[in-house]
């Protein structure tokens, strides 16, 4: 199999710095295997952006699979607290996907950032949000389409850092020929309803689809930092 990929982050229009962290930096061409992280750090003006770069440089370093992967980020960041207790409370999203040469596809995610499938014209969220509204949803407590103006719809209830023990999912799976990737921050899912993200989503080339998307999110007021990476899988 074969991977194209294209990534970038953005600050958005409201906010002075950027928590967001991504791997890799660089756009490229792969038979595999390959791996393709997003992390939304949180926690301070300074804290939530090292909690996102620690998260991402362990898990890029490790051997192994996804949950391995994110496993490792969360390892770093809880040392790091314990290391410097003026660091405590910062955390991070993790939403990791590695690709083998074969097109296995090993997904592990915590918090809200996600990732997302375009196959045969139809998108498909592949992670679940780890926050207070996706409970509420998943529990019928709250309707879809009140989550974009619930007071507490920032408010997220897994992440890396908490503590020494956490939760990820995992799935494993197969990417198709002509299959295309997504993984974004919140920073694009919150300020694009889906069906806009799967529309910018089938532009031409990888480059041109991320771009696309980051203007849009900007467009509707880039409230928050804005972090999208695309691949493309081709047999």
């Amino acid at each position: 199999m074969k991977y194209t990929w294209a990534g970038a982050t953005h600050v958005g229009r409201v906010r002075t710095n950027n928590e967001d962290v991504f791997a890799p930096t660089t756009d490229g061409l792969s038979s595999g295997p390959a791996v393709f992280a997003v992390a939304d750090g949180m926690g301070g003006h300074v804290a939530g952006e090292v909690a996102s770069k620690l998260a991402i440089e362990a898990a890029m370093e490790t051997d192994g699979n996804a949950l391995d992967r994110v496993l490792a980020g969360n390892s770093r960041v809880v040392e790091a607290i314990i290391a410097d207790p003026s660091l405590g409370g910062m955390g991070t999203t993790l939403t990791l996907i590695a690709l083998s040469t074969d097109g296995a596809l090993d997904l592990a995610h915590i918090g809200d950032s996600r990732a997302y499938r375009l196959r045969g014209g139809v998108m498909e969220q592949l992670t679940s949000d780890h926050t207070l509204v996706a409970e509420l949803v998943a529990e019928g407590r709250l309707d879809p389409k009140e989550v974009r103006a619930h007071p507490q719809r920032n408010l997220i209830t897994r992440v890396i850092g908490m503590g020494k023990k956490i939760e990820p999912d995992q799935m494993s799976d197969r990417a198709l020929d002509g299959d295309r990737l997504l993984l974004c921050s919140d920073g694009l899912s919150s300020m694009l309803e889906d069906s806009k993200i799967a529309g910018l989503l089938g532009a031409s080339t990888p480059e041109e689809a991320v771009w696309s998307m980051i203007e849009a999110a900007n467009n509707a007021g880039g409230e928050d930092n804005i972090t999208v990476i695309v691949v493309d899988t081709r047999a």
